[in-house]
């Protein structure tokens, strides 16, 4: 991840994709699918406040934008071990993004897809070593403690838009996919699991 996050756009800076495609997510939920959700979704005006909210906070965090996967789930990290070699998949929906939501989304995936349960997302003790060695990989050089509790607030932050993300996505699909998954079932998953740890994703301080 490290090195595809170094990968650079040709001297231009990029705009995250983030806010755009889950304002369009939100756009599809709020004129094409709304008057069909589950009562178990919270109301469409509630999630125009969180999206707003998630907005104004998480690009005050200044995370950098670098090349991102956007979606590395389990399925997607083929480890070739005769060579000892790690490869990414599925590359649909990579590109330009925070580099915090990249790693928070991996986290995320931890906890699967079919049978989710949030209690594989990392501890700390094992993200503060996996952000370590990826600043290291990063820089070349070893990461201070400041750096990598400052990447920690912003991954942990930044994961709360992954569960939106994938929540809106995971509407969408359930209105339209052909494949045979509970994508209303997933929703309110992630959903639930928004609401739940944005409290202690709040008090998350960043080092000065």
């Amino acid at each position: 991840m490290a090195k595809i996050h170094t990968i650079h756009a040709n001297g231009s800076l990029p705009k995250p994709t983030l806010w755009h495609k889950m304002h369009r997510y939100f756009t599809l939920v709020k004129d094409e699918i709304s008057p069909s959700l589950s009562a178990d979704v919270p109301k469409v005006e509630v999630l125009e406040q969180e999206l707003a909210w998630l907005k104004e906070h998480l690009s005050q965090l200044d995370s950098p934008v670098v090349f991102c996967h956007n979606d590395l789930l389990c399925k997607n990290i083929i480890y070739d071990s005769d060579k000892d070699l790690v490869c990414f998949i599925d590359y649909e929906y990579a590109g330009y993004n925070y580099q915090a939501f990249d790693i928070g989304n991996h986290f995320n995936e931890f906890a699967g897809v079919n049978e989710v349960d949030y209690s594989r997302y990392p501890a700390r003790e094992t993200q503060v070593q996996w952000l370590r060695y990826y600043l290291e990989a990063q820089k070349g050089t070893a990461a201070s403690p400041r750096e990598v509790e400052r990447l920690y607030a912003q991954v942990n932050k930044f994961a709360l838009a992954s569960h939106f993300f994938w929540a809106l996505w995971a509407l969408i699909q359930n209105q339209y996919s052909t494949i045979s998954f509970d994508f209303l079932r997933y929703a309110v998953i992630r959903f639930n699991q928004y609401f739940k740890v944005k409290p202690q994703v709040l008090a998350l301080e960043m080092p000065k």
